[in-house]
């Protein structure tokens, strides 16, 4: 190749990698215009209430099996006793065993519910939620004036009386 070519090779390559110029400008804001949006808000709050509740005391020694059991052998004794042949024995002692049973069940029961019964306020609560829409801002749409042309864009934040613009200069070849 000759020097030429190359020289004329070396500058197609330095046109071809050519770089953007980056700076920044500041515009002048003509206008800031805040934007909502509706959205629905669930907030917890926690109600409570006082309620009477019905609390039942026992007696010491009422939860005691023995009333049945004694009930139940003597129940089986007297339908022996009864009884005249030895079929009827046996008929006679299951059938007072099983009466006295129920009996001695029938003692235990009214004995328990002879306790007495006392009121108690409890307080009971629960988490509820309460639905309710509000504004929320999102944004701003802000106009700007740069080079004598109204331009427009939506930022986060408002920007104020200025706008930083970024500037890329970037030749055409």
């Amino acid at each position: 190749m000759s020097s030429k070519t190359m020289t004329a090779l070396a500058l197609v390559l330095l046109a071809g990698t050519a770089q953007a110029e980056t700076s920044f400008e500041y515009a002048e804001v003509v206008e800031s215009r805040p934007i909502y949006r509706v959205v629905e808000v669930s907030t917890p709050s926690e109600q409570c209430w006082e309620e009477e509740i019905a609390v039942d005391y026992r007696r010491s020694g009422s939860d005691s099996s023995t009333p049945v059991i004694v009930s139940t052998i003597l129940g089986g004794a007297i339908g022996n006793a009864v009884g005249h042949n030895k079929s009827n024995k046996r008929v006679g002692t299951v059938l007072g065993a099983v009466l006295g049973h129920s009996i001695g069940r029938d003692i235990v029961r009214s004995s328990n519910q002879s306790g007495h019964r006392q009121y108690e306020v409890v307080e009971r609560c629960q988490t509820v939620y309460q639905q309710h829409e509000e504004e929320r801002l999102v944004g701003y749409q802000v106009t700007y004036l740069y080079n004598g042309e109204e331009r427009s864009v939506r930022t986060d934040t408002d920007p104020g009386d200025q706008i930083r613009l970024r500037v890329n200069v970037e030749p055409i070849l």
